[in-house]
């Protein structure tokens, strides 16, 4: 991922310091120099990274994993996706992820993008892949995680884009670049 400066627009940590350190997350408020010289705080979470996987079957249908999501109150449908564990290198990391949830193994990656989630608070950055030339294994998720897998065909799945009920960001992002990646082909 590209990292940007503007000296007009840089903001200059001048402190630091841990507010909370839990299992995933750990908070951090730091007080920083605003390019007109005044200070302010910045409250940010870091994050470890984490990857989503976009599983395309032979006949076009995708899948999905279906799973409540606590902080949002609902089921969502979503791509595969996990957290980097720590040392993981990125694609080991996606076909681990893309096993756990589904059982599928994939013959072609290919690397739609990484993008930064939620800039304004985190520094989580989600590497996205296209899976393609899927093998059906035996799915194993973690012990706290419950999920239904759906292959959707995908004319279906452009119109729960378009009625809202696929609306994680992820998600969003990688069926926006395969699809654009396929027009242009």
């Amino acid at each position: 991922m590209k990292t940007l400066h503007d000296k007009r627009l840089d903001e200059q940590q001048l402190s630091s310091r841990t507010a909370f350190e839990g299992r995933l997350l750990h908070l951090f408020v730091d007080k920083v120099a605003l390019p007109n010289g005044n200070e302010s705080t910045r409250e940010y979470i870091l994050h470890q990274g984490a990857v989503g996987i976009l599983p395309v079957k032979e006949d076009g249908s995708m899948v999905f994993v279906k799973q409540y999501r606590y902080p949002v109150h609902s089921v969502i449908y979503e791509i595969p996706a996990g957290k980097l564990e720590k040392g993981e290198e990125i694609l080991p990391s996606a076909k681990r992820e893309l096993s756990e949830e589904t059982g599928l193994t994939a013959e072609r990656w290919t690397k739609l993008t990484s993008t930064v989630t939620t800039p304004g608070f985190t520094n989580e950055t989600i590497h996205l892949f296209l899976a393609e030339g899927l093998s059906q294994g035996k799915m194993h998720p973690d012990p706290d995680e419950f999920l239904e897998v759906v292959s959707i065909p995908e004319d279906k799945v452009k119109q729960m884009v378009l009625s809202e009920d696929i609306f994680d960001a992820k998600t969003l992002a990688a069926l926006l670049l395969y699809f654009l990646k396929k027009e242009a082909c």
